[in-house]
């Protein structure tokens, strides 16, 4: 494989993490806050849903400074399967 498609790829597999996902670990981090902020449930979903703008930018910047696409992909998976988990402990009804 040549050097330029290599590079492709590794470029194409960033923004494959950093969209998708980047956006399901979002996501998961507004679950989170909404489930765990002490205000109203309304209040917690809307501050959650605000500040997931500025998370999601965050995490694009990352993935794209990271060192390589396989720490980004495994960078961002890790805290999704640990989010997800307490997502679903902590929502009513997670834990049957």
């Amino acid at each position: 494989m040549s050097e330029i498609a290599r590079y492709r790829l590794m470029v194409a597999s960033r923004i494959l993490a950093a969209v998708v996902v980047g956006y399901a670990l979002t996501s998961a981090v507004s679950i989170l806050l909404a489930l765990l902020l002490p205000v109203s449930k309304a209040e917690a979903v809307l501050a959650s849903t605000m500040l997931s703008f500025a998370i999601y930018a965050a995490v694009v910047i990352w993935v794209f400074q990271a060192r390589s696409a396989a720490r980004a992909w495994v960078g961002l998976l890790v805290p999704l399967a640990v989010l997800s988990l307490a997502c679903w402990l902590l929502m009513p009804g997670g834990v049957a």
